[in-house]
């Protein structure tokens, strides 16, 4: 139950999320759509080919499709006026999405029987690699390549789940995924940094 309902819930948050920025960039609609679209799957694909689970099943997902097409439409045909104050609430929709995602992903490696590496590497790039291309493909420097703290949070929600070793409740998936995301959301506000180190020209 949990797999599908932080499914569904990365889905809307990522869709949304690469739908505002398409917006912000200016794309026309089918751009809107495409982005959306990448944003809530390109994650998943990325783990797929890492972990060797055939990126085909990214197809059976029909729902999950339909459910991020219905997103982007509401989203797209919302007055200005609305679409501007959700413009706001952008970093908390990627936050939602990073930590469902994360965890979700992590969920597909504890199930396959894979290690902790494994684990944490799939809740990574399921939750931050459909945010990276969505940066990408926008002409932004990806938010897990900056100082900003992004892709630690999705494994610490792996290392987190590995740790249960599949045995977390439901509740204690949510508990994760809801921590994470406000993780993300306080890093983000309060401009927590990892450390940088410079070279001396």
């Amino acid at each position: 139950m949990a797999w599908e309902v932080l499914s569904m819930i990365g889905t809307v948050a990522f869709a949304i999320s690469g739908a505002i920025i398409a917006m912000e960039e200016e794309y026309d609609l089918f751009g809107v759509y495409m982005l959306g679209v990448v944003t809530a799957f390109g994650g998943g694909a990325f783990r797929n080919i890492l972990i060797g689970v055939p990126v085909s099943a990214l197809w059976e997902q029909e729902m999950l499709f339909r459910i991020a097409l219905v997103s982007i439409t509401v989203i797209f045909l919302f007055p200005n006026r609305l679409v501007r104050h959700w413009i706001r609430w952008g970093v908390s929709f990627d936050a939602i999405g990073l930590a469902a995602f994360a965890v979700q992903g992590a969920m597909v490696a504890v199930e396959l029987g894979l290690g902790m590496s494994a684990t944490i590497v799939a809740a990574v790039l399921t939750g931050a690699g459909g945010g990276m291309i969505r940066d990408l493909l926008a002409g932004r420097r990806p938010l897990v390549l900056r100082k900003e703290i992004y892709a630690v949070w999705a494994a610490l929600a792996g290392l987190t789940v590995g740790f249960g070793s599949g045995l977390l409740p439901d509740w204690g998936l949510y508990l994760i995924a809801g921590a994470v995301a406000g993780l993300r959301i306080l890093s983000a506000r309060n401009g927590w940094r990892l450390p940088v180190r410079k070279i001396a020209q």
